[in-house]
């Protein structure tokens, strides 16, 4: 079957099987939550200290990875040593825009600096088009750079700027090029992780493909939704608050967080 009409199928049968039924939050202990986190820091304005201590708190509550812009791959890699917390950085971030081969010399760059992990974004706007043959040769020449390294890769589909049978046809497209994970959004776009798009993408990639849910989840009642609907990894700054909230039962004060993510 050719691209377009996996996508085709795909689309037919995700869209005509919507789920109605009431959504359970996962059980899961604060250790098995905070190993799925991505504990982020993507601000422009983030400098060292900050950096620092978000790899100190990735170290301290065993999150599984920190995710930084690509200019502090290496004071990660360099902090991180021994730790079974992963460098994760971020490609053609935050628009997609990029040319492939710029998103390849990216990955190969930050292989080199000590990156274990990359979250890609999409050509957006070429999915919007239905370019789906350009979108899967963005994603398959990434994930081959990647793979080649040694690299996980995520890529992500910035669901608020796409429409249902688009979000599908990203997830088939990601899975068909090659990659580890679909992911939900950037949180410099607008919107962010929703149940419905998880459980949505998790329909779409069946059972064995990560699905990231990143954008706007900031409790633990938010990560235990996404897990239930079909994450198997968060992407999160709010990852100590997750933490302690479900260590303590109970929801903490809402927090002032800037940028959506």
């Amino acid at each position: 079957m050719i691209l377009v009409e996996e996508i085709a199928a795909a689309q037919a049968r995700v869209l005509g099987e919507k789920e109605e039924h009431e959504l359970v939050p996962a059980a899961l202990s604060p250790e098995a939550v905070a190993a799925l986190i991505d504990h982020t820091l993507l601000k422009p304005e983030a400098g060292e200290e900050q950096v620092r201590a978000l790899v100190a708190e990735a170290v301290a509550y065993g999150f599984a990875s920190v995710c930084v812009n690509p200019i502090w791959t290496p004071l990660c890699a360099e902090l991180l040593v021994g730790s079974p917390t992963k460098v994760c950085t971020v490609i053609g971030f935050p628009f997609g825009a990029t040319l492939p081969a710029i998103k390849v010399f990216e990955v190969e760059a930050v292989a080199a600096l000590g990156a274990q992990e990359v979250d890609m974004v999409l050509s957006v706007g070429h999915l919007r088009d239905g370019d789906f043959h350009l979108v899967y040769r963005d994603i398959a020449e990434v994930a081959a750079a990647a793979h080649a390294n040694g690299l996980l890769l995520k890529v992500i589909l910035e669901t608020g700027l796409l429409t249902d049978a688009q979000k599908v046809a990203g997830c088939v497209i990601t899975q068909a090029a090659g990659a580890d994970f679909v992911k939900t959004a950037t949180g410099f776009s607008g919107g962010g992780a929703t149940v419905e798009d998880i459980a949505q993408m998790r329909r779409t990639v069946g059972p064995v493909l990560g699905v990231k849910a990143a954008g706007g989840v900031r409790t633990a009642v938010d990560a235990l939704r996404m897990v239930a609907a079909g994450a198997t990894r968060i992407g999160s700054s709010s990852g100590v608050r997750i933490v302690e909230e479900l260590r303590a039962s109970t929801p903490l004060p809402e927090e002032s967080s800037g940028a959506a993510y």
